[in-house]
């Protein structure tokens, strides 16, 4: 059943008034009201899938209901709510959890700094930390990066169009392929290694590698081990800090609670966001070796650092990661997109990338992804399409959705690609036999 699209006196307000910056409401133009779990519901009562995930904040779904009673709780007997950094209970409740639940367990010895509200934020001060560590401006970004929209965050992503209107101040980055961009792998690596220790080859030392260990917005682009390792390695040859952007990939998204763990690696800072708090809530970290916390008070601070609210939620959303409550449902969820992934690999010109619960088809045709997406809002399913050209249709369910809904919201995905596949009849859009477009291996789930 398709959807009923709302009338322009409904979106009127937002079309006068809002900025014509917005961009995710002109995909998806529904009035939305209310939300629970997996689903949502427009102010005419139609009723979506979300396998957005308000772009991966949303690990645990809407109104989880263990945060929302930490919510209710908390304001009703008055909590503090923006506290800048002093001490609350609620902070001091979450660093606990986290050390205890989340930290310990792995054996990292991380300090935390809140640097709220967002993501940029924790890159920017993790970029910040790290060059005055090392007394060096460089820092190593890769292709297809996406790190932020602030102005040292903006300078490591790869995107051209986020990137035109503050060129000329975006500096100091080296840019080097990711896993796998056109072919390049370890050895590009090692070249790099090899030409920042000759003294003519004319690259800087860095005093940080920033890195996602799946790219999210750059097309799901997945990191090898050996590569992610070799990365580490080098890192630490050059006397460079290793970073690693868990903004999107962190909470479990991706399988562990960081997505490198799959790597047995270390990084020397991780910066976190998205799914934090678990509720939607502004919150950012950074993780920081103990031996690099060399901040001085207060040299790098912001005014939302203290959200006690978020960290209300973020408590209760880790207390669902103890006693390996939530991790059975993840993987379970994990196998069955991969699976879906594959099946339309076998019937349609499409490569399966991502991983975890971050996956998603890729096209050729940079059009199917989009003309998917926007079908497969018709029928009710929210989602986006990422990489450089919006060529890939990304599915970010949340982690716990329940297998009913996920699988009527699979369904409905699959006929929504199907419609639009058979609308293009001509060869480059159907899959025919023998044309050597086959499925693409995915690559393997991580071991919990």
């Amino acid at each position: 059943m398709l959807m009923r699209h709302p009338t322009q006196n409904a979106i009127a307000p937002f079309e006068l008034w809002e900025s014509g910056v917005r961009s995710y409401c002109r995909a998806m133009p529904a009035v939305f009201q209310r939300a629970l779990a997996a689903e949502i519901w427009d102010e005419s009562g139609n009723r979506y899938i979300d396998f957005w995930s308000a772009c991966g904040s949303l690990n645990y779904g809407h109104n989880h209901p263990k945060l929302k009673a930490a919510v209710i709780e908390y304001l009703t007997g008055d909590g503090v709510i923006n506290s800048l950094d002093l001490h609350t209970c609620a902070k001091r409740a979450f660093i606990e959890t986290f050390a205890v639940s989340i930290l310990m367990p792995r054996g990292f010895d991380y300090v935390l700094q809140f640097t709220g509200p967002t993501g940029t934020n924790a890159v920017e001060a993790a970029i910040k930390l790290a060059r005055k560590i090392k007394g060096r401006p460089d820092v190593v970004a890769f292709t297809n990066a996406f790190h932020g929209m602030s102005l040292g965050s903006l300078a490591l992503t790869g995107n051209r169009n986020a990137r035109m209107s503050s060129a000329a101040l975006l500096n100091h980055v080296v840019r080097l392929p990711y896993d796998g961009y056109d072919g390049a792998g370890i050895t590009e690596l090692e070249r790099f290694a090899t030409m920042v220790r000759d003294p003519s080859a004319g690259l800087p030392q860095p005093a940080a590698i920033i890195v996602e260990t799946v790219q999210g917005e750059g097309g799901l682009n997945v990191a090898s081990t050996l590569w992610l390792q070799c990365l580490a390695r080098i890192a630490r040859q050059l006397d460079a800090l290793l970073i690693v952007d868990e903004v999107q990939t962190g909470c479990g998204r991706t399988g562990p609670f960081f997505s490198f763990e799959r790597a047995g690696i270390q990084p020397d800072m991780v910066c976190l966001a998205k799914s934090l708090s678990g509720f939607g809530l502004p919150m950012s970290l950074v993780l920081i070796k103990r031996e690099h916390d060399v901040w001085e008070p207060g040299e790098h601070n912001g005014t939302f650092r203290g959200n006690n609210l978020a960290f209300i939620t973020a408590t209760a959303a880790l207390n669902l990661w103890t006693g390996n409550k939530l991790m059975p449902a993840a993987i379970g969820l994990h196998r069955r997109v991969d699976d879906w992934c594959e099946a339309m690999t076998a019937k349609y010109p499409a490569r399966s990338k991502g991983l975890g619960a971050m996956r998603g088809l890729a096209f050729d045709d940079e059009r199917i992804a989009s003309a998917i997406a926007q079908e497969a809002y018709s029928r009710g399913i929210l989602l986006e399409c990422c990489g450089p050209n919006d060529e890939v249709l990304k599915l970010m369910p949340p982690l716990n959705i329940e297998d009913n809904v996920l699988d009527e919201g699979l369904e409905k995905l699959e006929a929504a690609v199907t419609a639009v596949m058979e609308r293009g009849t001509h060869n480059s859009v159907r899959k025919k036999r023998g044309s050597g477009l086959g499925k693409v291996n995915a690559p393997a789930l991580c071991q919990i």
